[in-house]
């Protein structure tokens, strides 16, 4: 299970009811371990529990990054000392989420004990001063279902942002010649997002699977999996081939600490040995390895966020936009070679051969239906962004490969962007709706969201609390 841990700095302003700020601080303490939040505390460095002092501040500041905190909850017990969550937020570098309960009802004399809400307006300015951006959920009561829901979701965003900053992408081999349309700037990637590749040649991952074979452990063991989960269609020493590749590019990921895998996968691959990587890469992806094709980097990228937003609840899928539905003018068949994960499909894979190439080594599976997110990162002329939106999948003619037949809210508005870019023929899905978790999470990485379904107004309202 994913572990994020939160820095929990609930602040507070003197002119207000210290006291009530302390009880609502231990009450918000209480929930988040009822929901079972990982949280580091400041309450063994302020008296009260609360940051509200300079002191105090340093000393947190040094406590959270000792701890290495995901994110950053600043609950507003009163109205809030806004410029120490400032600083705060500032040194820590990490997504913020601004909260405060509702106000009570003014006593019979007049007073307000918090001012919680006028508090979070002055946070918000604050915060924007300092550059620093901020997820906000308006406030309610601790016990509404959108609080709950609004600290989830953050902490998704959380996942999304760690994840994306650790990012290394195993690469083996060069882009295929013909596929022009996947090359990357290897450099800018690094100097914008801290994104590092590790590119092999296609020898050093011959090496491995040969060390592999002669071990021949995990390579059984790999084999053994694949005629318990897969109708097998290949002969023996070719699906031995299929596990040895398998367990030898996890075993390269490890050496040069990859979260993700991007494959040449045609056709020197196949003159080396004999098979499609198809398989290989749907069982790693299964195993929450992200692994694809045609050594699509950014298609890599996407993987990872993707992962990351469904909080390893989901798998991926690695797919080409391919040809319109036949009777739907809103769908679309997404399909690829057979580098799906088998809990994407909707009966039991067999692995065989792909649509357009001679050698074994794909496995073919119809994808479960559902609902779905579908995205893109990508880039060109220096600026980068994320296409997403959601989809259902519905019926359609039978085709070679994984594949899946999906609807769209409007798909000419969607066509038109993956021309017009800077988007490609590649996306990535998955049978959840994380929408509004990588939105969120791209105020935090530095790139723009690009809503395809024009619902931009509903995922803020979403996140917001409505």
């Amino acid at each position: 299970m994913v572990n994020i841990k939160i820095g929990l700095a609930p602040t507070r302003r003197s002119i207000f009811s210290a006291p009530a700020a302390e009880e609502y601080a231990n009450r918000i303490r209480k929930k988040l371990k009822e929901m079972k939040v990982s949280f580091v505390d400041i309450d063994d460095i302020a008296n009260d529990g609360l940051l509200h002092n300079d002191k105090d501040c340093i000393a947190i500041q040094e406590k959270f990054k000792a701890e290495k905190v995901d994110g950053l909850f600043c609950p507003h017990g009163n109205f809030g000392t806004e410029y120490e969550v400032a600083r705060l937020a500032k040194e820590l570098n990490v997504p913020v989420l601004l909260w405060g309960p509702r106000d009570e009802r003014p006593d019979e004399k007049g007073i307000r004990l918090r001012d919680s809400q006028c508090g979070l307006f002055a946070t918000g300015k604050v915060l924007r001063r300092f550059q620093v951006p901020f997820t906000y959920l308006c406030n309610c009561n601790l016990e509404d279902s959108e609080f709950e829901r609004g600290v989830n979701n953050f902490l998704a965003v959380c996942n999304v942002v760690k994840t994306f900053r650790k990012t290394r992408i195993l690469q083996i081999g060069p882009r295929p010649f013909d596929f022009w349309s996947t090359m990357c700037n290897e450099g800018e990637l690094l100097e914008k997002f801290y994104i590092q590749l590790s590119p092999i040649p296609l020898p050093e991952l011959t090496a491995e699977i040969k060390k592999v074979k002669e071990d021949k452990i995990e390579v059984e063991k790999t084999i053994a999996y694949c005629k318990a989960n897969f109708n097998i269609a290949i002969h023996d020493d070719k699906l031995e081939n299929v596990a040895a590749l398998k367990v030898a590019m996890r075993h390269l990921a490890t050496k040069y600490g990859c979260n993700a895998i991007a494959i040449q996968c045609w056709n020197a691959l196949q003159d080396e040995i004999g098979i499609m990587p198809c398989a290989a890469n749907s069982l790693l992806n299964e195993e929450g390895l992200p692994v694809v094709c045609e050594t699509d980097i950014h298609g890599a990228i996407t993987a990872i966020m993707v992962e990351a937003a469904g909080m390893d609840e989901a798998r991926s899928f690695f797919a080409d936009w391919t040809v319109r539905h036949p009777d739907n003018d809103n769908a679309e068949l997404l399909q690829h070679c057979g580098p799906w994960p088998i809990s994407c499909a909707s009966c039991k894979p067999t692995i065989g051969y792909p649509l357009a190439f001679n050698y074994p080594g794909a496995v073919e599976a119809a994808a479960k239906k559902g609902y779905m997110t579908l995205c893109r990162f990508d880039g060109d002329n220096g600026e980068y962004s994320l296409l997403l939106g959601n989809a259902k999948g519905v019926d359609g003619p039978y085709t070679k490969g994984t594949y899946v037949w999906v609807e769209v809210k409007n798909w000419k508005r969607l066509e038109a962007k993956i021309v017009e870019g800077p988007y490609i023929h590649h996306c990535v899905g998955i049978h959840k709706d994380v929408v509004p978790i990588l939105y969120e999470a791209c105020k935090y990485i530095g790139i723009k969201p690009d809503l395809y379904d024009d619902n931009e107004e509903e995922v803020k309202a979403y996140i917001r609390g409505e």
